[in-house]
């Protein structure tokens, strides 16, 4: 039992019940939906679902892009008393089959063109498949409706998949209190209100992006979804929607800084969300110099435990490295080597606790055990913690800042060194746009350090420039062995830098 207040909570499809009747809720492709029709269309869907599908607890996959169903079935699903389980539409079919088999889907909805892509023997036999449009049709053509549900909060609402950095995708268990509570927790420190319009980039299937629905409508927002192609297409939607709200993941920001907006445009947002990765001081200067009347609000997160961190926006110029202090419903603590609450500015893991703590991993109580542990004796709230692996320091005034992942860092010649801080040394040069160092293993140095970075389109004979500007401010056992010019750097499924998929390229 935790010491702790937790504010009341409701099933997860009663975010839906917040808006009035007549304001805009969903904006897609071809209509606009109101809050009411957004609760019809709900209701019709979870009355299909669980006709479909009686057993409860079942899980439901989708595989689509952004639209009335992939929007609609995080509430759908959790009202019929299923689970839903959200694949990346950018997955490949060997990724999905590993989903549907550990999940254990009863059913998959998803595009036509990329249900086409599944080869024989990715779908279990006792999997069903649907095209999304069949699918809904079938659900706004009959007449079964469910009202609002009154499940019970701890029960599983939806299974994330992480993008598996390390092995095979790992799926992190939410319940409804989980998904309830961060969406109050973002839609309370972002400010958002009723009159608030928020463009949905990112993608659904991850938590970050899931969260740009949930919480827009704990706040009785609308919510624009949008399938980008070009950087250029997210500029055109906040102009033509009047967004207010941008969340984004730091190589998208670094493509939205290379166009030129204009004023009114820029002028419309009130504020910018960063997650899946740090903001440079650099990158802070130009979306602070772009959109001056925007709330930039940095962020730290881990899908175990959905969010822990940001940073108060009229901080972010003068702390631009920081991210922040805990959200609500979040109580983080930093624990040293010895397993003590480190001193100011020692380092020392992140550990997450509070109803933000997610359920554990999906059938997997090895990984389940590795990262959930009991939470430290200190913990207000006690029960199970998320033990990130994160290492980060707390400075004098309360603000963390991350240090580095604790298996992430490049062990040269014995030498324990940050990716991050050779990746912030090479972005200080101004010399690049873009950089992820990597430690390859090597019979030598153990690891070998290559550094992989793209160019600033301003920049003055990079190649010749780097290697010298990083000897002036790096000491020698520091220096890259290598370093790979890129013209595009690879990137995620989630859209963050893929950093996984240069190790394997680079180790090959």
């Amino acid at each position: 039992m935790c010491s702790a207040a937790i504010p009341s909570i409701r099933p997860l499809d009663h975010l839906a019940e917040t808006g009035d009747d007549d304001a805009a809720a969903l904006v897609l492709r071809s209509e606009a939906l109101s809050y009411q029709e957004l609760r019809s269309r709900l209701s019709r869907l979870a009355g299909w679902l669980a006709a479909m599908v009686p057993e409860r607890g079942a899980r439901i996959a989708t595989w689509a892009a952004k639209g009335e169903l992939t929007c609609l079935m995080p509430l759908a699903a959790a009202r019929a008393g299923l689970v839903h389980v959200p694949v990346n539409p950018l997955l490949k079919h060997a990724q999905v089959r590993h989903i549907l088999e550990d999940s254990g889907s009863v059913m998959l909805i998803g595009t036509p063109a990329r249900l086409a892509t599944l080869q024989e023997g990715d779908v279990p036999d006792h999997c069903a498949v649907l095209g999304e449009d069949e699918a809904v049709a079938a659900a706004m053509g009959q007449p079964a409706t469910l009202g609002a549900s009154d499940a019970d909060p701890d029960s599983l609402a939806a299974i994330l998949y992480t993008s598996g950095s390390t092995g095979r995708p790992k799926g992190v268990m939410l319940s409804h209190a989980n998904m309830w509570l961060g969406a109050q927790s973002v839609a309370t420190y972002l400010g958002l209100s009723a009159d608030d319009r928020t463009l949905a980039v990112l993608p659904l299937s991850f938590d970050y992006g899931q969260n740009q629905l949930l919480s827009t409508w704990y706040a009785s927002g609308c919510v624009v979804p949008l399938d980008y192609l070009v950087p250029r297409d997210v500029m055109k939607a906040i102009d033509k929607h009047a967004i207010t709200t941008l969340a984004a993941v730091p190589p998208l920001w670094v493509q939205l800084t290379e166009l030129e907006w204009p004023r009114k445009v820029a002028g419309n947002l009130r504020r910018l969300t960063n997650s899946g990765g740090a903001l440079t001081p650099d990158l802070v200067r130009k979306l602070r110099g772009l959109f001056p009347s925007a709330r930039l609000f940095a962020m730290y997160g881990l899908t175990e435990a959905f969010r822990s961190t940001f940073l108060e926006p009229t901080l972010i110029d003068t702390h631009p490295t920081s991210i922040g202090k805990e959200i609500p419903h979040a109580e983080i603590l930093v624990i040293n080597d010895v397993g003590q609450i480190a001193a100011d500015n020692e380092e020392g893991e992140l550990v997450h606790c509070g109803p933000l703590v997610a359920h554990g991993y999906w059938q997997d109580a090895e990984r389940t055990a590795e990262r959930y542990k009991p939470a430290p004796s200190v913990s207000r709230y006690g029960g199970m913690a998320v033990w990130s692996g994160d290492r980060v320091r707390r400075d004098g005034d309360g603000l963390l800042y991350f240090v580095g992942r604790r298996d992430a860092m490049i062990k040269s010649a014995g030498n324990r060194i940050s990716p991050q801080e050779l990746e912030d040394a090479a972005l200080a040069t101004g010399l690049v746009a873009e950089a992820v160092a990597l430690g390859i293993p090597d019979e030598r140095l153990g690891h070998a350090i290559h550094l992989v970075v793209r160019a600033r389109a301003d920049a003055a004979d990079p190649q010749q420039e780097l290697p010298k500007k990083l000897m002036q401010d790096l000491p020698n056992f520091m220096q890259p062995k290598v370093i790979h010019w890129r013209d595009a750097m690879p990137i995620s499924p989630n859209g963050k830098l893929d950093r996984t998929g240069l190790y394997a390229e680079l180790a090959a």
